[in-house]
């Protein structure tokens, strides 16, 4: 691909993810599937485009705005201001890109041309941002996340910005950690053990994993350490009943049912539900390759579950890792940040405290259940919790770092009563987990 083509393939991948729902990743692999001509130098080079404009929408807008072009933010205004501001080219090399050129951009107009000679030679941050430019996030959610991190509300912001690492769970089902680590190394794969999750590893450069023998053996599964931090205070174990009654993809009951197998075997009852049978069967799959074919699925309904009904009181644990806004995975998906509004967030927040209510039914007497987020917002998280316990007086808020040393072992991170997670605290996604007993 040309330098043209590359900027035309960004454009286009703009487009799609801001016109869509879908997460800017699932978008890209999609849309080189189809473009089979695409090296793996070109998708390399989109792809950084592409993300570096999704990280830098709020600055990139603020100083389109600013010239008084007449022009408003789009794929082509912000790839130009996003070559002018960050990557310091010329208006002439910009002009060059948007040459009109089989698979190249059309032809620049006279205010893009404008934009670009007024943009030149600028710094992509500016004094006069307000924070949620400089820090790239929503105005609406300033006095959220000012409260919860105060002087270290740049910090946290920032590293939310930055490219995440990629994190393997070792499926303890079929192999160990040291096992996994030394297959990868046969595989020119370098990883090294994460710092919290005794069952994870942290890949240390880029690298392909579905060619790998670990990959292909159903040892390794993509999974952020804190997501498999959340499924360790689970503490699921065998001979159990368990419930992941948000299931969605799957990725936590894999990590509940390895922690209750015996002898390479599950032992007990994992049930998966969600109310997607389409995301159910898509996990499908990924149970067989895990050697987790034991794991039951159920679709549920939101409201009035005749299932949920017959197994009231029956659980050991009930994992309930609710839908969100999920500000503590913006790494992963920037654009993500600028979905929600505030009337989302109420919707959220309304839909949260159903399914709790609705979870709250399967845990039996002594048993556990497990609320989390991969959230910062103290409304979706702290607020929720205390309207939970308002509410359901039969259940107690257990001390996490009793529950952490039960489960994990060793002092959890610091972050009080609850855990807490996010990138530049524990170095993992955003992630919140409250362990919940019924008396």
């Amino acid at each position: 691909m040309t330098p043209g083509a590359r900027t035309q393939a960004a454009i286009e991948l703009l487009d799609l993810i801001w016109s869509g729902e879908e997460p800017a990743d699932r978008i890209a692999d999609d849309y080189f599937r189809k473009r089979r001509y695409a090296g793996s130098g070109d998708r390399r080079a989109v792809n950084d485009m592409l993300y570096a404009i999704l990280r830098h929408r709020a600055k990139l807008d603020w100083w389109i705005e600013r010239t008084g072009s007449g022009l408003g933010p789009s794929p082509r205004t912000r790839i130009v201001a996003e070559l002018a501001l960050q990557e310091k080219s010329s208006p002439d090399d910009i002009k060059a890109l948007f040459s009109g050129a089989t698979h190249c951009p059309e032809v620049m107009s006279t205010e893009e041309a404008g934009l670009a000679e007024q943009l030149y030679g600028r710094p992509l941050s500016h004094a006069d941002m307000p924070d949620p430019v400089t820090l790239e996030y929503p105005e609406w959610m300033d006095r959220s996340l000012r409260a919860l991190f105060g002087d270290r509300l740049a910090k946290e912001m920032s590293a939310l910005n930055q490219q995440a690492s990629v994190d393997l769970r070792v499926n303890m089902l079929k192999s160990t950690p040291e096992a996994v680590m030394k297959a990868l190394k046969e595989d020119h794969v370098d990883a090294e053990p994460t710092p919290l999750s005794p069952i994870g590893l942290r890949l240390t450069g880029k690298t392909r994993l579905a060619g790998t023998t670990a990959f292909k053996k159903g040892w390794i599964e993509i999974q952020d350490e804190g997501s498999q931090l959340v499924a360790l205070l689970t503490d699921a174990r065998p001979g159990m009943t368990v419930v992941d009654f948000c299931a969605g993809g799957g990725g936590k009951a894999l990590a509940l049912a390895a922690s209750m197998a015996k002898d390479g075997h599950i032992e007990g009852d994992l049930i998966a539900c969600d109310i997607s049978g389409y995301r159910l069967e898509r996990m499908i799959p990924r149970l067989q390759r895990a050697g987790a074919e034991k794991v039951k699925t159920k679709v549920v309904a939101a409201r009035n579950d005749d299932w949920v009904a017959d197994n009231a009181g029956r659980a050991d644990r009930v994992l309930v890792d609710v839908p969100c806004t999920g500000t503590g995975a913006w790494r992963r998906d920037p654009n993500a940040k600028w979905r929600f509004t505030p009337d989302d967030l109420d919707d959220m927040l309304a839909q949260q405290q159903r399914i709790l209510g609705t979870a709250q039914t399967l845990v039996k007497p002594g048993g556990q259940l497990i609320y989390a987020t991969c959230s910062l917002l103290q409304e979706e998280n702290e607020l929720q919790l205390a309207w939970f316990l308002e509410n359901y007086k039969e259940f107690q808020a257990l001390a996490i770092d009793r529950v952490w040393a039960d489960s994990i072992g060793g002092p959890p991170p610091p972050e009080g009563p609850c855990l807490r997670l996010s990138p530049a605290s524990t170095g993992t996604d955003g992630f919140f987990c409250a362990v919940l007993q019924q008396k």
